[in-house]
């Protein structure tokens, strides 16, 4: 996904839930790439394919919790994702 600006896209298309809430967000292309991954990853572990899962949206939202205390270490936020979900 690196490359990916979080603001595109396309009309028409289901948003991934973590660029629906990194729209108004300022986090540079290397975070976005982590948060990426560890939305994916975590979303992986978790058993969940549809995206327009509300399940989803909270993965999304607890990366991006965990991104705003400076961590980028992708494993490092699925982990805190899950730790949170979990809790």
């Amino acid at each position: 996904m690196a490359g990916l600006a979080p603001t595109l896209v396309k009309p028409g298309a289901v948003a991934v839930p973590l660029y629906q809430l990194l729209q108004n967000g300022a986090f540079d292309p290397d975070a976005v790439t982590a948060m990426s991954a560890a939305f994916e990853e975590t979303c992986r572990v978790l058993g969940l394919a549809e995206r327009t899962d509300p399940l989803c949206i909270l993965v999304a939202q607890k990366i991006l919790e965990c991104a705003r205390t400076g961590e980028r270490d992708p494993i490092r936020l699925r982990e805190c994702a899950l730790k949170e979900i979990n809790t």
